[in-house]
């Protein structure tokens, strides 16, 4: 087939990478326009253009579909297929009808549960025990079209969004190269989503990621991980922010006030409502990731109170 790879970040480049080692011809990436980012605000390109660059792919990065030019090139593509993986751009319907077999969208939940934009981040703060990956026909709504594959894995304890990142980005991938065979022979057995078990997966804010020490352990122990690697959970102390990468239970029951810090030479131990949580790794304001035992040579916080 001939097929147009719709993209931008990461998670979108293990399911390019193995299209284009595939028997199909990517004819096109579409990937957002080149943004300046990081503190230097140097315009950087996204990874998939970046693996298309290294490919030798045509590259085309539109601000949107709404003028004829921007359909016209589309077009000229004769694609028989389109594979879109977190593009970030909305797909009007004149180009969701344009290839022969439609868009298909790889995404990172087992829908109709969490639609939307943060869906690894969601299913790890809401404590689900699984997640996946679903494979759609793209339709006008918000990730409400026909289901053609599922995928589930299990979120591990100590999963964090960024590890439960990489699993889904290679898990779809797969996904996909499985599909592709009855994509081409029409072969699909696409099933409509249950709107009633359907859920919606919030852009993140940072201000979420602000932790409240007078939650249980468990919820604030997600916070800690849904938001790793961004916006990182964060705290107050002294006045001034301390990040918190990694943390985990403690089976320690807390009497002391919720933030109250709990510190010898190695192990940091914050309360909160019902027991301790211990804190693995963490990040004071200006300075550089660290383990505990690292910050704790340098810093006397027991009896502190964090928020």
């Amino acid at each position: 087939m001939n097929i147009i790879f719709a993209g931008t970040p990461e998670f979108s480049v293990p399911a390019l990478t193995s299209l284009i080692g595939s028997k199909h011809k990517v004819c096109a990436v579409y990937t957002q326009p080149d943004r300046p980012a990081g503190r230097g605000r140097k315009v950087q390109v996204s990874p998939v253009k970046q693996c298309a660059l290294e490919a030798g792919i045509p590259i085309e990065q539109p601000l949107d579909f709404k003028t004829a030019d921007s359909l016209n090139t589309l077009t000229s593509y004769e694609p028989d297929l389109m594979v879109v993986v977190a593009y970030g751009i909305i797909l009007p319907v004149k180009v969701l009808d344009l290839p022969t077999h439609g868009c298909i969208n790889i995404h990172a939940s087992v829908l109709p549960r969490w639609r939307g934009a943060a869906p690894i981040q969601r299913a790890i703060l809401s404590g689900d025990k699984e997640t996946g990956i679903t494979l759609m026909q793209m339709d006008k709504g918000l990730d409400t079209g026909d289901i053609l594959s599922k995928v589930t894995v299990t979120i591990g304890s100590n999963d964090t969004s960024s590890t439960l990142h990489d699993k889904l980005s290679n898990l779809g991938a797969d996904a996909l190269m499985a599909l592709l065979n009855d994509v081409e022979d029409d072969q699909l057995n696409p099933t409509q989503q249950l709107e009633a078990d359907a859920t919606y997966a919030h852009k993140l804010d940072k201000q979420e990621a602000l932790l409240n020490w007078n939650k249980p352990s468990i919820e604030i122990q997600r916070t800690i991980q849904g938001y790793n690697p961004w916006p990182v959970a964060h705290t107050v102390l002294n006045g001034k922010s301390l990040r918190i990468w990694q943390a985990k239970l403690s089976t320690d029951r807390s009497d002391a006030s919720p933030g109250h810090v709990k510190a010898s030479k190695n192990q940091l131990f914050v309360a909160c409502a019902d027991k301790y949580l211990e804190i693995i790794e963490l990040q004071p304001a200006n300075k550089r990731r660290m383990s505990t035992r690292e910050y704790l040579a340098a810093h006397q916080i027991n009896g502190s109170l964090l928020g």
